[in-house]
């Protein structure tokens, strides 16, 4: 039998629909190795242009008038006055998208995210096409952009995910609640002290992760002159991802700071990272909280990006694996009562852990591998 071909869609080279993509990839490969894979930036391969001033717009939105965004999102009314110009754009695309499927003949292609999903979704409408569809959504809640009839199966984080979906008209047969899907390699086990000792950090002093997602987002230096209140030491360290700006801003600040704090810019060690520390402090993306979920992390939530970010702050903290603060001012409270009360965080570490799924990228790996879908 000859190996499958799979196509795994996602959009934006810096995100965290990549990320999944590229999880659901190693996940495949560890299981067969044969298997064929082509991995894409959708939005790139059909519109590259487009991208790049979609891109522009979108972080200018989040960064200087996120309430707009929080109008636009999964709003029913918004919803339906794009239908028509998203159908146009679908039908635009699917000459492009036909010649790659002719060219690379997918036995099954998988998206990350809703915006190539949409497309395939209609692209099988308008040529008639069988090839299985997965959606894998990367968020706790599910929104309506990503609900076609042509998707064959949905992967979705939660049993709470499934059951929206299903009132959005989902059958519950296509629905699969294995988890966001993240590098297979969060799992392994991690010399914690190795890692450590390469930091220059101490065994017994708490160390706390702060992130901002792959693009530096948020008020990290307003955090991180926070903690410098805290009575104990600490030890941080700070990751500011593709945001060069931040990174030397923190780097000149931080020199004069009594804590221990480590600054770095986008790096691929992010789970030895997390197997280090002893609170996370980040923005609430879905990888990044479905990481530290699998490794039972106490999460403190902050600034979540309106619309799925919030979403995932209100699933979080509605399942107590995570608290979420407002006023980053007064962070350094916060730290110092769950250090002070080894209870609370072994209460939000024992959440994380109830609604952890970190067998997912394999779950999904072995749906799409499975002979039914050949």
């Amino acid at each position: 039998m000859a190996p499958k071909r799979i196509l795994l869609l996602y959009i934006s080279q810096v995100s965290g629909h990549r990320s999944a993509a590229m999880a659901v990839q190693e996940a495949i490969k560890s299981i067969k190795p044969e298997a064929e894979i082509l991995s894409i930036n959708a939005f790139n391969y059909t519109n590259p242009v487009t991208e790049k001033v979609i891109n522009r717009i979108y972080m200018g939105v989040l960064n200087k008038a996120p309430q707009i965004w929080d109008y636009l999102y999964d709003n029913p009314r918004v919803v339906k006055r794009l239908e028509k110009i998203k159908n146009a754009v679908h039908k635009f695309n699917s000459p492009k998208l036909k010649k790659l499927f002719d060219k690379f003949q997918p036995d099954i292609v998988a998206c990350t995210q809703a915006f190539p999903c949409g497309m395939v979704a209609d692209y099988k409408k308008f040529y008639n096409s069988d090839v299985k569809l997965l959606a894998v959504l990367t968020d706790f809640v599910p929104h309506s952009y990503w609900v076609y009839d042509k998707v064959d199966y949905y992967i979705v984080p939660s049993r709470e995910v499934a059951d929206r979906l299903q009132a959005k008209g989902v059958p519950a047969q296509k629905i699969k609640p294995f988890g966001i899907p993240f590098d297979p390699k969060f799992n392994a086990p991690v010399d914690r002290e190795a890692v450590l000792r390469k930091l220059n950090f101490k065994k017994d002093v708490p160390t706390l992760l702060i992130m901002g997602g792959g693009h530096g987002l948020g008020p990290i230096g307003t955090i991180i002159r926070s903690l410098e209140k805290v009575k104990s030491p600490l030890q941080e360290i700070v990751v500011t991802g593709i945001n060069t700006k931040l990174h030397k801003r923190l780097q000149k600040e931080v020199k004069g700071y009594k804590k221990n704090i480590v600054i770095t810019g986008f790096v691929d060690n992010i789970n030895e990272l997390m197997s280090i520390c002893d609170i996370l402090i980040t923005k609430p993306g879905g990888i990044t909280t479905a990481e530290a979920l699998a490794k039972n992390i106490p999460m403190i939530i902050i600034k979540p990006i309106p619309g799925q970010e919030a979403n995932n702050t209100a699933f979080l903290t509605g399942k107590k694996a995570a608290i979420e603060v407002d006023e980053l001012e007064k962070i350094n409270l916060t730290v110092e009562e769950l250090l002070s009360h080894s209870e609370k965080l072994k209460s939000l570490a024992e959440a994380a852990a109830a609604i952890s799924k970190p067998q997912a990228a394999m779950d999904i790996a072995k749906l799409i591998l499975s002979e039914n879908n050949a």
